[in-house]
């Protein structure tokens, strides 16, 4: 008998100090949850089901609608997201060519998986909201023609650097403008002035609407769901947009009706850099530094050697559109 209540006083003993170190912990935890409230967020979202790309820019609407009103600034998506960054990641690995590398063939990106069910989603502050908002005033988009590249900036360092394509150097009629178009992509200063998440693919040569995509492996999809980022430049809005191409095989080449072309990934990442009302400038600067700090001169895609200072002249001509800013064809 006295065995029998020995051992169950040292049980006892056992359960209560189990008892006294989760206290501890959850008590240690809690502490900590409260230090990074009061570093960079105020709430924390555990999400309740999975979401697709499908239905990701729904599920991100829902979240401003709830948490709006519970912020001292207005919350939107680019502002969760950069506190929850690791969805441009995910967000850049539902590009087709880095699928295929993984051996995996997406035919529908709707269907893909962005964030999982019981991920956590942080609301920021206003602490990390007020160092967001001054880190995004000084951001611009940089875009230098001849070189095939464009630049995501703060200030004057360089965070990201991703190969684009350009409009080519003719002239072409397109039953879209109903006219011969200049395709060169134009240069100026500017800024973002429209964000579309919702493209329509049109031919601008026949004015007829498509759907899927023929890849550089001459595999048929349905297109990327992407956003578009339109620029306004020197005041005008030129209808050249910012968009991913699905044939990569073009970069680095003046290939588009005027439009930047990107890798899928890339045009992720450069969303979410490039809000309504981010600074951008399209230049032609055809002498450069190497990365071994040597000047080199570029090629003269455009024959602009010795042109006149367009970006100065266009800020003085009435606004003109070339094609739709709300449609494009740049296969």
């Amino acid at each position: 008998m006295k065995r029998f209540w020995k051992i169950i006083l040292i049980l006892v003993v056992m359960l209560l100090l189990l008892f006294i170190a989760n206290k501890t912990f959850n008590d240690l935890n809690l502490k900590k949850y409260d230090k990074m409230i009061s570093q960079d967020f105020s709430h924390v979202v555990v999400v309740d089901k999975d979401i697709t790309l499908g239905n990701y820019f729904a599920f991100m609407d829902s979240l401003i609608h709830k948490y709006d009103s519970l912020t001292p600034f207005t919350l939107n998506e680019h502002l969760i997201v950069h506190r929850n960054n690791w969805i441009i990641d995910t967000l850049e690995n539902t590009d087709y060519y880095r699928r295929k590398e993984r051996n995996e063939f997406i035919y529908d990106f709707s269907k893909l998986r962005i964030i999982k069910k019981k991920d956590l989603i942080y609301i920021p502050n206003n602490t990390y909201t007020n160092e967001w908002q001054k880190s995004q005033e000084n951001t611009i988009i940089d875009i230098n023609i001849p070189e095939y590249k464009l630049r995501i900036k703060i200030k004057d360092s360089i965070l990201y650097s991703f190969p684009i394509r350009v409009g080519r150097d003719e002239k072409k009629y397109l039953a879209m403008a109903d006219r011969d178009v200049d395709l060169k992509t134009k240069t100026g200063k500017g800024k973002i002035v429209r964000i579309n998440k919702k493209a329509r693919f049109i031919n601008p040569s026949d004015n007829k609407e498509y759907h899927v995509t023929r890849r550089d492996d001459n595999k048929v999809t349905l297109l990327p769901n992407t956003p578009w980022i339109e620029p306004e430049i020197n005041g005008i809005r030129h209808g050249q947009l910012i968009h991913p191409t699905t044939n990569p095989k073009t970069l680095g080449k003046a290939y588009s009706n005027g439009c930047i072309g990107m890798k899928e990934a890339d045009a992720w990442r450069v969303y979410y850099y490039a809000p309504i009302g981010t600074k951008i400038h399209i230049r032609y600067d055809l002498k450069i530094k190497n990365n071994n700090g040597k000047e080199i001169e570029l090629k003269d895609i455009y024959k602009w050697r010795n042109k006149v200072d367009f970006d100065k002249i266009a800020a003085f001509l009435p606004p003109r559109e070339d094609v739709s800013h709300s449609i494009c064809y740049c296969k």
